[in-house]
């Protein structure tokens, strides 16, 4: 569970986030709503620890961040533009991801980049990689530890009817997996069709609901 407490965040005298209280539970779908520079992404950042708050707190299960623990010691993410090394294949870039943690072993690779519909036998260096393929990839990186937080900001950006199909798959079987989700998405009946709630966000601030 993620509890935000009035989490506000001043970046240059710039208030980007503002007085946030949010209380996430596992095993649902929450959809981020807002138009660009609204204040989504920064607070997927909150969650994920990258960013320290102002004012407020995140707590993870109990654990607040940036004290009790530096980041969810569970959590999967795509936030913004995916970014991998140019001159190694996606298989490869996973499995140097994975070094990090050593919770991914080879099968867990294969599968999350068979997942979203990426051959783990590619040899195509990353530079020759489609948009779509950058974020399959980007979202293969998201899944492939089974995270108990999984946060995508856009994960439909440059995906085709198929992929798109794909990313609903993911989530709903995290879901049923009883993780807790956290989605982005300018599309707003995609939103709609993957999350059990949507949270609007307008000037860095959740406001009520909007048709």
């Amino acid at each position: 569970m993620v509890e935000i407490k009035n989490y506000t965040k001043i970046i240059k005298g710039n208030t980007v986030l503002k007085n946030i209280n949010l209380t996430l539970e596992d095993g649902k779908v929450y959809g981020f709503s807002g138009i660009n520079a609204s204040g989504k992404t920064m607070l997927m950042r909150a969650i994920c620890g990258l960013i320290t708050p102002t004012e407020g707190e995140v707590i993870i299960d109990d654990q607040v961040l940036g004290k009790d623990i530096s980041f969810p010691p569970s959590v999967g993410g795509l936030i913004e533009s995916p970014l991998f090394i140019d001159s190694m294949t996606g298989y490869k870039n996973l499995e140097l991801l994975s070094t990090i943690k050593n919770i991914s072993g080879k099968e867990d690779i294969e599968n999350a980049l068979i997942e979203v519909g990426l051959d783990p036998r590619d040899k195509r260096k990353y530079r020759k990689f489609s948009l779509g393929m950058k974020q399959k990839l980007g979202i293969a990186a998201a899944i492939m530890e089974h995270p108990k937080l999984l946060i995508l900001d856009e994960p439909l950006n440059a995906l085709d009817v198929e992929a798109v199909q794909r990313v609903h798959n993911i989530v709903k079987r995290f879901k049923e997996g009883n993780a807790l989700v956290i989605l982005a998405c300018h599309a707003k009946e995609e939103l709609e069709a993957m999350c059990d709630e949507i949270i609007y966000i307008e000037n860095g601030a959740i406001v009520d609901g909007k048709a």
